[in-house]
């Protein structure tokens, strides 16, 4: 029973189902575009030729830890840096949040507007 547990992945929502095979695309094609070929790409990253080919078939039970050290074999690493930089919905949702100010700011004494 214990082992069943811990063979379940989280269900990932359809929209992630969509992307991964996207993402895997372009590491695929971004290591073709440099001429590399799969089990040199593999080997630099320390990973096997077969988690590679899932990482570039957008398989979500790869750790991000692989598709990271891929990108960093193909120099793309820092597009990882660019995540969620320009949050543009939290930062909505942090304005919405904050309370308005109730009250104008204290005058200094003797000092007119």
């Amino acid at each position: 029973m214990i082992h069943d547990i811990m063979k379940q992945t989280p269900r990932l929502p359809s929209s992630a189902n969509k992307i991964l095979p996207v993402l895997g695309e372009r590491i695929k094609l971004a290591r073709l575009r440099r001429r590399l070929r799969a089990e040199s790409v593999a080997e630099r990253a320390g990973i096997s030729r077969s988690t590679l080919w899932q990482i570039e078939r957008g398989n979500p039970r790869v750790a991000l830890g692989a598709y990271f050290l891929v990108l960093f074999v193909l120099n793309l690493e820092g597009d990882l840096s660019r995540v969620a930089t320009d949050d543009v919905l939290g930062r909505k949702l942090q304005d919405a949040g904050l309370p308005a100010r109730s009250r104008s700011p204290r005058l200094k004494k003797g000092v007119l507007p």
